[in-house]
């Protein structure tokens, strides 16, 4: 069976080690790598061609909203799971007009498909 390949775009690392925990507790994922911020996470997934990111809305260089629009434009067949601690409308908006259909937005009030 093919894993499915996962970058996470964090700027906390100890977010990003419990997420890489997490997955790998699950077979069927592998971490190709990490991104502590949105420049980085642009730069590695044209390099490790992950299939999904994980990505931070709120990242230093590059938020999360504007690498995954970059990431889109360059590889339209990226999943991306965004993840924010925010329940403002602004932050649920700008990622559907800006990103992939495929991408979604994980908030501390629950998922949206964009």
């Amino acid at each position: 069976m093919k894993r499915i390949r996962i970058l996470i775009a964090d700027d906390h690392g100890i977010v990003r080690k419990g997420l890489r925990l997490q997955l790998e507790q699950n077979d069927a994922f592998e971490i190709v790598g990490e991104a502590a911020e949105g420049r980085e996470a642009v730069r590695l997934s044209e390099e490790l061609l992950p299939d999904v990111v994980i990505m931070d809305i709120a990242m230093p260089n590059l938020n999360g909203i504007q690498a995954t629009a970059q990431l889109v434009k360059k590889n339209p067949q990226i999943g991306v799971i965004i993840l924010s601690m925010y329940s403002d409308e602004t932050y649920l908006t700008e990622p559907r007009v800006t990103c992939s259909k495929k991408a979604r937005i994980e908030t501390s009030t629950g998922l949206s498909t964009l």
